[in-house]
């Protein structure tokens, strides 16, 4: 499911380095003219970071286990790490980081790790419901007060200003960073922030529950999942991609309505993908060592766009067509899947994985060091 939801990840975030003038214009997200953008738009914006939420507090729940008493101290280094990275990765590589995010909200986590299955989910979907009115509410009010932002001549050219600034060598493309990070990871914080949380709490409720682990206790809903999620979370996601260009009212009542109804289309993926795998192992094969070593595919997703994008390497931001842009999306996939597989080979974590884990266990047993898997 990881190694899916990289895949997801790097085409929603690879169009603000192919084109960085989304950073900075009218909007936060990378959606033209084009049938590549509507696609991207509709079937992956905001689909696959669920994904990755819910399963950032489905792992929670295996540490608890793995680590008992010692899971305090251990999960509060592990998030004081998740943070600094996140700040790197922010200012040199990706300023749509969300790590700095889910290293905060993992705190938020550790201090409701007691808190029962039901509990957890009924919390959640308070903070979804809360979010999505905020939102209607917010289109409401831009309704009766109708002074839509429309695209100005000072949006184009601060978008010429960011392209020209990635593109001109790494030290023009720090500049951007620098320049550009803060305020971006305020945007994701809070743009992104409620609903990672809500999804954190329904790993944590699925992990206790050990949903994953047994799936013939909901293997009787497949086809509800499925139904709900092509049949109502398919055509909201076309209405969010509309809403994005019909005005700011239309644009917030989509957020609104997509701040659930994207959680039912990433459901059934997710549905869809392990149905798949049960007919084709090879699927799972080739997916899992990519989820094994996740944040050094985050990573290294950052930096393979970075030297094909930016100054620190070709600097093709603002130079190629939108299927170009994917088919750069997916040599990087393949190379990271490919990379990941030859890694495990010989190692049994990835490289950014065995620096976290060596800080998270400063104290008490010392970490087992990297060593060829199957060597247990």
């Amino acid at each position: 499911m990881r190694g899916f939801a990289l895949g997801g990840i790097l085409i929603a975030n690879i169009g603000f380095f192919a084109d960085p003038g989304y950073a900075v214009g009218n909007g936060t997200l990378p959606i033209s003219e084009g049938p590549v953008a509507l696609v991207v738009s509709t079937l992956v914006l905001t689909k696959f970071y669920v994904i990755f939420s819910f399963l950032f507090g489905y792992s929670f729940t295996l540490q608890m286990r793995s680590w008992g008493e010692k899971v305090k101290a251990r999960m509060l280094r592990r998030c004081l790490a998740l943070f600094v990275l996140g700040v790197l990765h922010g200012f040199l590589l990706w300023i749509g980081d969300i790590l700095t995010l889910y290293a905060t909200l993992g705190v938020l986590l550790l201090a409701m790790r007691d808190i029962r299955p039901r509990t957890a989910v009924k919390a959640g979907c308070w903070i979804i419901g809360v979010t999505s009115v905020i939102w209607l509410l917010l289109a409401g009010l831009v309704l009766l007060d109708p002074g839509s932002v429309t695209a100005s001549a000072s949006d184009a050219a601060a978008a010429a200003r960011a392209e020209a600034m990635v593109t001109d060598g790494p030290l023009g493309f720090l500049s951007f960073q620098f320049e550009t990070y803060p305020m971006l990871a305020m945007l994701v914080w809070i743009g992104q922030g409620p609903m990672a949380m809500a999804l954190f709490l329904f790993g944590l409720a699925a992990g206790k529950s050990r949903l994953l682990e047994e799936p013939e206790r909901w293997a009787h809903l497949v086809p509800r999942i499925l139904w709900a999620g092509y049949g109502v979370g398919l055509p909201a996601a076309v209405f969010f991609t509309w809403s994005s260009q019909a005005g700011d009212a239309a644009q917030l009542l989509g957020m609104g309505i997509n701040n659930v109804t994207s959680l039912l289309l990433a459901a059934a993926y997710v549905v869809t993908l392990l149905q798949l795998v049960r007919r084709v192992p090879a699927v799972g094969g080739a997916l899992a060592p990519a989820g094994r070593v996740a944040a050094s595919n985050y990573i290294g997703q950052s930096v393979l766009a970075c030297l094909v994008f930016t100054g620190y390497g070709l600097a093709l931001a603002g130079r190629l067509e939108p299927i170009a842009v994917m088919g750069v999306a997916a040599v990087i996939y393949a190379v990271l899947l490919t990379l990941s597989a030859r890694w495990l080979r010989h190692h049994r974590q990835g490289p950014i994985e065995w620096a976290l884990r060596r800080f998270t266990l400063l104290s008490g047993s010392r970490p087992q060091p990297s060593r060829p898997a199957g060597t247990d």
